[in-house]
């Protein structure tokens, strides 16, 4: 584990714009962890209010699903911080150096491209629920525009790790794809 965190570490160098989006996505995980401990406890403590007490529960189940895709969307930019996506490196290490890094500028742009997208219908979409105070169809009738905010945050943060990410590579801070020469 501290092997790992010390690549990450190095892949932001002195440079302050990566090391704050680096600090920006760590506590993003932290913050989708903590979503995640909280589904986990309101789950069991739905189960107790079911099974145990006999009585009907009323917001657990909408409030789980809602932080499960909450911790899902802000987690993403310390899942790509990490490299924690699913990666096949087969192309990548089969290029030239130049080649490899002309194809990590062009995937990392065109994820850059969609996120982007991502991020401005997530917006219009969050921005819409929140202009017409939209609420829920269940009996906690959630204003939609609290649940909804994890889409431009989300898409947000994710897309920042990824112009990180970009200019990693271009300042020659991080190795394309993270694969040193071979």
């Amino acid at each position: 584990m501290a092997g790992q965190s010390s690549a990450v570490a190095s892949r932001t160098g002195n440079n302050l714009f990566l090391r704050g989006v680096a600090a920006l996505s760590t506590l993003a995980g932290w913050c989708s962890a903590a979503m995640i401990v909280a589904a986990v406890a309101i789950t069991c403590q739905m189960i107790f209010v079911r099974f145990v007490l006999n009585q009907s529960t009323i917001w657990q189940t909408e409030a789980v699903v809602y932080l499960a895709i909450a911790a899902t969307l802000v987690g993403l930019p310390y899942v790509q911080r990490l490299r924690g996506h699913v990666n096949v490196d087969l192309i990548p290490l089969s290029l030239p150096k130049k080649a490899r890094y002309y194809m990590c500028l062009l995937t990392l742009s065109l994820s850059i491209a969609m996120v982007a997208v991502l991020l401005f219908y997530g917006y219009e979409h969050w921005h819409l629920t929140y202009e017409r105070n939209w609420k829920s169809d269940t009996v906690w009738g959630v204003r939609l525009w609290i649940p909804y905010l994890a889409l431009p945050v989300g898409f947000g943060l994710f897309l920042l790790q990824l112009v990180a990410d970009l200019v990693a590579v271009i300042l020659k801070v991080d190795a394309p794809f993270g694969l040193e020469d071979v």
